[in-house]
């Protein structure tokens, strides 16, 4: 992977619906040798996949997400992947972080209500073998994801600034 690469990721992740020309021109190659660059990194696991980015707050009422802290007993031969996958394969999970700190992963869950979360945290997480412990943090609203702003600037507004 060189710097063209690393380019091309960040313009697919900035807005992947650009056309192979748009793309080339940014990045100053030839759409042919976009086309096989990309082709490369998806075939090389670096390009999962392609998504939209959701402001679900004007989509839809009602879901909720939430984030959910866990500490758990790595295990042996295996350290947290284990856990991990039995964690990802819950359809409720959107995402699934190991991290540092305090705890040890970190999921981005969704449900229909408050409640509907709870009840999937006390009845199929906080039960799992080695979950010694979940924090859950509600999330009420999103000002940016991915890199998009989900905030409605209507005006340029100035930001302060001090020392």
């Amino acid at each position: 992977m060189d710097e063209k690469d690393l380019l091309i990721l960040q313009i697919l992740e900035d807005n992947s619906r650009l056309s192979r020309d748009e793309m080339a021109l940014m990045a100053e190659l030839e759409p042919d040798e976009i086309e096989t660059r990309i082709a490369a990194l998806e075939e090389g696991g670096v390009i999962r996949n392609y998504t939209a980015v959701i402001d679900w707050d004007k989509a839809v009422n009602g879901e909720v997400a939430a984030i959910i802290d866990l500490k758990v007993n790595p295990e042996r031969d295996y350290g947290y992947d284990r856990i991990a996958d039995r964690l990802s394969r819950f359809r409720q999970v959107k995402s699934l972080r190991l991290v540092t700190g305090v705890y040890d992963l970190q999921l981005m869950v969704t449900g229909r209500n408050m409640q509907e979360i709870a009840r999937f945290v006390s009845e199929y997480i906080a039960p799992m073998d080695r979950v010694r412990e979940t924090a859950t943090h509600i999330i009420m609203r999103t000002y940016k994801e991915y890199g998009h702003s989900f905030m409605d600037r209507e005006t340029t507004e100035r930001i302060p600034y001090s020392l």
